[in-house]
């Protein structure tokens, strides 16, 4: 493979931006929200929020029903993981075809980290709700000097929709890709 030039990296990062992060957009949950996993979820974190778990109280809540916790929303839609591979993939735990960050890791930026995530909540998930989500490249910034080492912040959105296109939210993802300084 011939030598990418930063202006190449830079040109071939930017034309991400605004892109579907799969040619596989939308993702459709593989079951829609439910009791049982919400008492899971609530159980597993010790949020015992009666509107996701007691029947009575949240009938007669502001949501006529159960809700699931908004910050739940990724997990409806995550797809089982497929283990064997991982490494080849970039750590990536599901199939994704070809990685369309694959020109960063050409260009030596191998490490990745997560940063932060950040949700924006439209409303609660309601039992029953078909999940999709869409995700896209928002933005990748300049090349920047970290304490992990030079490299650039990849942010991408994915917007939460019930089965009739109601927003139910957005969730911000940012990762590091960097290369050992020195």
């Amino acid at each position: 493979m011939t030598e990418m030039t930063k202006d190449d990296l830079r040109q071939r990062l930017d034309a991400l931006v605004g892109q579907p992060i799969s040619s596989g957009q939308p993702v459709q949950a593989p079951d829609p929200v439910n009791a049982a996993m919400i008492r899971h979820w609530a159980y597993a974190l010790s949020d015992f929020n009666p509107a996701y778990l007691d029947e009575e109280f949240a009938t007669n809540s502001r949501y006529g029903g159960i809700v699931s916790p908004p910050v739940m929303l990724q997990s409806w839609t995550m797809a089982p993981p497929k283990l064997e591979g991982i490494h080849e993939r970039g750590g990536v735990p599901i199939e994704i075809g070809e990685n369309p960050l694959q020109c960063l890791a050409d260009a030596g930026y191998t490490g990745i980290v997560a940063t932060n995530s950040e949700f924006e909540i439209e409303r609660y998930p309601r039992v029953g709700d078909d999940i999709t989500a869409e995700t896209v490249f928002e933005s990748i910034s300049d090349e920047k000097k970290t304490g992990m080492g030079t490299g650039f912040f990849v942010t991408w959105v994915t917007t939460y929709r019930t089965q009739g296109g109601e927003v139910l939210g957005r969730q911000r993802f940012r990762t590091l890709r960097f290369k050992k300084d020195g």
